[in-house]
């Protein structure tokens, strides 16, 4: 667990980070540079997840041996999939990184919402229910690692 104390924002006891695997992690389904040693260093602290419709068949094979739980997500009403995938782990103890449409109401639920403007574009939707927008994925795990970089994005 992080302990993370950010004015304004409040006390954070962050247990879980969930992510989207396709235009978040990785673009054409291939897992962007760095992203895996990333992992191994937050998992130290907390538990990583990564949800996914896993549309070019690659995410098993890309995220092998990293220490993290992959979840295949149905085709059908993801948004609200990921929603109760989150609600379960409790919404207080989550990080939440994403890009698409159906990122955008675990991001808006979640302790805290990331959303991510790399290759694939990111929703609009999405964006505005985030509670920070970075431009990848690394800047973004990065907040984690130099929690300074997230307190200075959040505090009022």
């Amino acid at each position: 667990m992080m302990e993370i104390s950010v004015p304004g924002f409040g006390d954070l006891e962050l247990k879980h980070l969930v992510m989207d695997y396709n235009g978040t992690m990785a673009c054409d389904g291939v897992l962007f540079q760095g992203v895996g040693e990333l992992v191994d260093v937050l998992s130290r602290n907390m538990e990583i997840h990564v949800l996914t419709a896993d549309t070019f068949g690659k995410a098993a094979g890309q995220l092998k041996g990293l220490p993290l739980k992959l979840t295949i997500m149905p085709k059908d009403n993801q948004d609200q999939g990921k929603l109760e995938y989150i609600k379960k782990l409790g919404y207080e103890s989550c990080i939440c990184v994403g890009n698409g449409r159906n990122d955008a109401l675990m991001l808006k639920k979640a302790r805290i919402g990331i959303a991510l403007l790399q290759d694939e574009g990111a929703s609009v939707i999405t964006v505005t229910s985030a509670d920070i927008l970075c431009k990848n994925i690394h800047t973004a795990l990065e907040l984690f690692i130099k929690p300074g970089r997230l307190v200075a994005s959040l505090r009022s």
